[in-house]
């Protein structure tokens, strides 16, 4: 399969997408240079496409995603995979803001810390961090695992609702409505088969998994003060 370099620089962000798309048809792999991260690259790319980005990237990188697998060098700015359905994303270093917003399925594998808000109003699919994720991480996760292995900031899933977040280290404190629970073996068994993949398996750790509470499921208007209180 030949590979398609495309350079980025001060170039313009709708040429540049517009090139990898044309290479994504192509059926090439992709390598992305000079970066200077850039926002909203490599946006609402289609299954089977194959993107390496040198360098880092900034805002919505990934967005929107139907299957693509995309590497980055790297570090990544706010909200990477940001609503993609399906697909891969990897990223060498630090992911930011909301990495994984709104996502509905795939993978994004951060090899070093993310920042707040991991995983908000995420529905679907597997946010793995082997670092730390930052506060209120996993707020409003209407489903799929968010799965921290070196611990959480303050107020870690806040406000869940079906989604869970695994963590595996300190943290610094939990968010509303929050229910910590003694996960099973068959629960740790489906964590490691998400893990195994990427090299990460170790039955050695001491995970906490974290669901709802369920008590944000129900508002009462003539009940407010009390729901605020949650």
């Amino acid at each position: 399969m030949s590979e398609t370099i495309i350079q980025v620089g001060e170039r313009h962000i709708r040429e540049i997408n517009r090139d990898i798309q044309a290479a994504c048809l192509k059926g090439d792999d992709i390598r992305v240079v000079d970066t200077l991260s850039r926002h909203n690259l490599g946006v609402g790319l289609p299954d089977g496409a194959n993107l390496y980005f040198e360098g880092s990237v900034g805002y919505y990188c990934g967005g929107l995603n139907t299957g693509a697998t995309i590497t980055i060098e790297r570090n990544a700015g706010w909200a990477l995979g940001e609503g993609m359905a399906k697909g891969m994303i990897t990223v060498g270093g630090y992911a930011g803001m909301s990495c994984g917003a709104a996502m509905m399925g795939g993978t994004i594998h951060v090899k070093g810390d993310a920042g707040p808000r991991c995983g908000v109003a995420m529905k679907g699919g597997n946010i793995i961090v082997e670092g730390k994720i930052g506060y209120q991480s996993g707020f409003m996760a209407h489903s799929g695992k968010i799965i921290a292995l070196g611990g959480a900031g303050e107020s870690c899933a806040d406000a869940l609702w079906e989604g869970e977040v695994w963590v595996a280290g300190d943290v610094d404190s939990f968010g509303v409505d929050v229910k910590i629970i003694e996960p099973t073996a068959e629960d740790v068994a489906e964590v490691d088969a998400i893990l195994a993949p990427l090299g990460l398996k170790d039955t050695s750790r001491n995970w906490r998994k974290l669901i709802s509470g369920q008590r944000l499921w129900y508002f009462e208007s003539r009940d407010a003060s009390s729901w605020l209180m949650i």
